[in-house]
């Protein structure tokens, strides 16, 4: 952990049987900007927020890098971890899904390229975030009809390299991309790659749902009763439109229905 908790974390544990006195849940969430930046805001992070706001509750965010959050829960650290892919066996009890991203495939137009399916990517030089091969419907199965393929944490590197034209391909969520792809564009010449040449989003993937994990039930219970009270009302797709907004540019309406 990044942040001191273990007097949040011992705190909660006081009040396991009684959620509605836990005014304040630690939440582990992975280091994905703009899902999760490292100051608690961001698309997911505003989904959490607003939804434990709902049950009368706040968000304190211990952000780390992706899939490391998983495992510090599983440690025993925090009340509850985000980013969940819906089934996936953690510790505590796991809500219903409350955001969904939409991976696909980034390329540069430049390339003259055209991805509508999996399938079109065979004989390219792929890269992905970690553990994709595992989240994603449909890839661990494909990849060896990929030119090379290779998975790794550093989403910001996996950039350079599409712009620096190492690879072909970029999979991962279309947002998450855009997100690097525009702090490359604002490094200018010190990014060390000319992050200004047009890029290409296809959606070849269906959408990705997550959950949350919670160690007491009866809080997992609350999350999805506030986020179906927020979801009726359209605040969750207000959330979502919100944040696709600001990158649709290179989006355009390749992100689900947003």
């Amino acid at each position: 952990m990044k942040f001191g908790i273990a007097a949040t974390v011992s705190a909660s544990l006081v009040f396991l049987s009684s959620p509605a006195m836990a005014d304040e849940v630690t939440v582990l969430a992975g280091d994905l900007p703009p899902m999760v930046n490292q100051d608690g805001t961001g698309r997911e992070a505003e989904i959490i927020s607003a939804v434990l706001g709902q049950c009368g509750h706040t968000a304190v965010f211990v952000v780390q890098p992706f899939t490391r959050h998983w495992q510090s829960f599983e440690s025993g650290t925090g009340d509850a971890v985000s980013t969940v892919p819906v089934g996936m066996p953690t510790s505590g009890t796991q809500t219903q899904s409350y955001v969904s991203y939409q991976n696909g495939v980034s390329y540069l137009t430049s390339s003259e390229r055209e991805a509508a399916t999996l399938s079109d990517l065979d004989g390219w030089n792929i890269v992905a975030f970690e553990g994709a091969s595992n989240i994603i419907p449909g890839l661990s199965g494909s990849t060896e009809a990929f030119k090379t393929y290779r998975e790794m944490a550093d989403q910001k590197t996996q950039s350079k390299l599409l712009y620096g034209k190492r690879v072909d391909g970029i999979l991962g969520d279309g947002m998450l991309f855009a997100e690097f792809a525009r702090q490359l564009q604002e490094a200018g010449a010190s990014a060390g790659v000319d992050a200004s040449q047009p890029i290409e989003f296809r959606a070849i993937f269906e959408p990705s749902p997550y959950a949350m994990s919670f160690r007491d039930p009866a809080m997992a219970a609350e999350f999805d009763r506030c986020f179906a009270e927020l979801e009726a009302a359209g605040t969750i797709a207000d959330i979502n439109t919100k944040w696709t907004d600001k990158y649709r540019d290179s989006l355009e309406g390749n992100y689900m229905s947003y």
